[in-house]
Parts: C-alpha cells; structure tokens; sequence
C-alpha cells in the first residue's frame, strides 16, 4: 500500500511539473476548460513527456435549477 501511495504522488508531482512548464499556471483559469486542461495534464503525469497533450477545449458547466 505504501508502495502505490508513493508511485501515485510522484506520477502526480511530474504532471504538475509538466503542467508547469507548458505555462498553465502563469495566470489563473478564465474557464472550466482551461481549469479541465490543467487537471488532466496532472493527471496524465509522465505520458506528457512521450507525446501526450491532453486538452479540454469545451465544457458544459450544470446550471443550478429553479
């Protein structure tokens, strides 16, 4: 369990580090896309560095009911 603990933190740590260097967060997100880009590049972690660029380019946000 540690073990995994450890490899998901680091698998994180070098998306963030990815999302970084792409400049995502020189400025704060205008929208839920650009804030959805953001967490799928953390997500996808060390494949960005083999080719992976995931974005999101819409998203729908729910509105709340009447």
């Amino acid at each position: 369990m540690r073990i995994g603990s450890i490899i998901v933190l680091v698998w994180l740590v070098i998306g963030a580090i990815a999302a970084g260097q792409r400049g995502y967060f020189s400025s704060s997100p205008d929208n839920c896309a650009k804030a959805g880009t953001i967490a799928v590049t953390i997500v996808a972690g060390p494949l960005n560095y083999v080719g992976v660029n995931p974005k999101i380019k819409d998203c729908n946000v729910p509105q709340p009911s009447k």
